[in-house]
């Protein structure tokens, strides 16, 4: 009977926490001592989460459509024992592979780097098909760039062994490189905070607060959008995952008061693009900022509040403006919030503010804070979930348990960690192979040639660029490419390296978004039931304004250089130009067509000065017209631009 039970919890979820379980102890263990370095804890732990990605995807169904079951068991079963072979090869070996045997590796090292690399390379076909495609055709260009007919692409060529111990045991570069150890410590570390907000509801328990805040009339309902998705993005660090924690409400609620489908979608893809650059996370790219720059995360997290700031003001008068064309403002009922769900979102702002005193004023390291902010959210989580369930009783809390929330909070975090580790791994592989066939210094020198002739040559081809690698991979993949290749050509074409940086994160960004592929747009068309492409234009479209601020940085610069006074007056600048162009775009001003144009274009234009005019003082002058012609011109937009005809309200269930 006690065989039968036991055999009862021997299944693929059990196994999958137990080895998130694993993972989980071995990572709080790790951000507490840092033992081993994080070079030996990546050769020690990317073995266990591609382990942990094959099984949650497995989770979802068979790897390989096309193959009957038992060949699906046969090969996860393989994928399963690669993982584990390296991880104790790894331990065992580390310390000969990463001094003694660095240049001259065994067979044996070979042989097992080599099944590694397999596996990432078929995991990412699955998970990221696009980056397959490019490191399969990177592998190729190393094999047999001697062919090529073109200069700038010839190379002598590099063996097919050199490739594998390049990505694999080599360890500075690759699979177990920068990227993989980043993943595993700085990007893990705030993960806990998504985490536990999951583990206990905060995330949605945020989503009807904000609804709460949003407002009482019905052209306001779609900044629901906007206040969940810059909350929730305090601690998601993927736009996809954004909208679809926060639009599987969101857009119901905004369809439900006569917003059409595709701009509900739209609000919601530019508002989960927005979460993309809210710290501490910005998208995963921000951890690899700081190590880039060799700064203080808290260094860029100042930042990227500026931007964030600029992005979000913007964002919200466009839906404002656009909200009040297409909906009414009469009145409607707004649901209460439970009490419950009130004080889980007060934990959680508490906790970012508690984050934010230990980097920035107690001077705690990133990784510890990140550790005691978790251990400071889950416990206040922990107390809170205690006190309504046995305490007050609360009905909304009887269906949880407490064991049920710790794993959901573990599995969540070992999920995420484990898919951005496989994401960092591919893209080692990738930054490897550029380095190995010196692609990096040839373009980095081709872009430099194009700045000696004209430096807005190069900051627009680097935006084509940066265009073209975001069409098709994923922010932190972008940034990371634009990084390694942009980057160093402007630093020494005399733009300062926070300006570069911040440029390739802003293009890293727009990327997301940018035509003809967004994911974070798919996900919130297949919510709203409405067109892919109308509802990427339709967000295309809300983001313009913002979209100027990614060449505002180069002249207002103070807004990522200097944190202090400068960046608070240059940030409100760019935020005045930005709103300025959003009203001139969104709003009218008068009910004449001519007129009305007239009006709108000589905003865009003192909007312009505001935000790219050289001299601060002409900049400072501009501003003082433009931001009461933006206040006048939202006020007649209210007045003259509302729908004719009035929807009856609806209540929210």
């Amino acid at each position: 009977m006690l065989g039968d039970r036991f055999k009862s919890h021997i299944n693929l979820k059990n196994l999958t926490f137990v080895i998130s379980l694993f993972l989980f102890v071995w990572l709080i263990w790790y951000f507490y001592t840092g033992y081993g370095g994080p070079s030996q804890l990546a050769t020690y732990l990317v073995p266990i989460a591609l382990l942990l990605q094959v099984l949650f995807m497995y989770q979802e169904g068979l790897l390989y459509k096309r193959l009957p079951v038992i060949a699906n068991h046969v090969l996860v079963a393989c994928y399963i024992a690669v993982c584990l072979y390296a991880f104790g090869y790894f331990v065992v070996y580390y310390e000969e592979i990463a001094i003694w045997r660095q240049g001259s590796y065994t067979t044996h090292d070979y042989i097992v780097g080599l099944f590694v690399f397999l596996l990432v390379m078929e995991l990412s076909r699955i998970a990221h098909p696009i980056l397959f495609w490019v490191n399969l055709t990177l592998v190729f260009y190393t094999l047999y760039g001697y062919l090529s007919p073109l200069d700038f692409f010839w190379h002598p060529g590099a063996s097919f062994y050199r490739v594998v111990t390049s990505s694999t045991v080599e360890l500075a570069t690759g699979i177990y490189g920068l990227y993989s150890q980043i993943a595993l410590t700085l990007i893990s570390a705030f993960l806990l905070l998504a985490a536990a907000a999951r583990g206990f509801g905060a995330q949605g328990a945020m989503v009807a607060v904000m609804r709460r805040l949003a407002g009482r009339s019905r052209n306001t309902v779609p900044q629901t959008a906007v206040l969940a998705s810059a909350s929730v993005g305090l601690v998601s660090g993927s736009g996809a995952a954004n909208t679809a924690v926060t639009g599987s409400f969101t857009i119901p609620l905004m369809k439900r008061y006569g917003v059409p489908g595709a701009f509900a979608g739209a609000v919601e893809t530019a508002a989960s693009m927005g979460g993309l650059m809210m710290p501490p996370l910005m998208a995963v790219a921000g951890f690899l900022m700081a190590e880039f720059l060799g700064v203080p995360y808290w260094d860029v997290v100042l930042r990227g509040f500026a931007i964030a700031f600029v992005y979000f003001t913007s964002l919200s008068l466009s839906v404002y403006l656009l909200s009040v064309r297409l909906l009414p403002a009469d009145p409607i009922q707004v649901p209460a919030v439970a009490v419950y769900d009130q004080v889980k979102t007060g934990i959680f702002f508490l906790s970012i503010a508690y984050l934010i005193a230990l980097m920035g004023w107690m001077g705690t390291g990133a990784l510890r804070a990140a550790l005691y902010t978790a251990m400071f959210m889950f416990g206040f989580l922990l107390v809170a979930y205690l006190f309504f369930k046995f305490v007050l009783k609360d009905s909304r809390v009887s269906g949880e348990s407490l064991l049920g929330n710790i794993r959901v909070t573990i599995e969540t975090h070992a999920d995420m960690t484990s898919y951005l580790t496989l994401l960092l791994a591919t893209l080692g592989i990738m930054i490897g192979l550029f380095t190995v066939t010196g692609f990096v210094h040839r373009m980095g020198g081709m872009l430099l040639q194009l700045g000696e002739w004209h430096i807005i040559a190069l900051i627009l081809m680097s935006w084509v660029f940066g265009w073209l690698v975001g069409a098709g991979l994923p922010p932190t993949a972008t940034y990371i490419i634009l990084a390694v290749i942009t980057v160093d050509p402007m630093r020494k074409l005399g733009i300062d390296p926070w300006v570069a940086h911040f440029f390739a994160f802003l293009m890293a960004i727009w990327g997301e978004l940018s035509p003809p592929t967004s994911l974070t747009a798919a996900v919130a068309a297949r919510i709203a039931e409405a067109s892919f492409m109308r509802t990427m234009w339709e967000a295309v479209k809300l983001c313009l304004p913002i979209t100027f601020m990614t060449f505002a940085i180069f002249v207002r610069s103070d807004m990522v250089v200097n944190p202090g006074w400068a960046q608070v007056a240059d940030t409100l600048l760019v935020a005045i130009a930005t709103c300025g162009m959003t009203c001139a775009i969104f709003g009218r001003f008068v009910r004449n067509w001519g007129s009305d144009v007239m009006l709108r274009a000589a905003l865009a234009l003192a909007s312009f000065v505001v935000m790219l005019h050289p001299d601060g003082k002409v900049a400072l002058a501009a501003a003082v017209f433009v931001l009461p012609a933006t206040v006048l011109g939202v006020w007649r937009h209210r007045r003259i631009a509302p729908p004719e005809s009035v929807l009856q309200s609806q209540p929210v269930s």
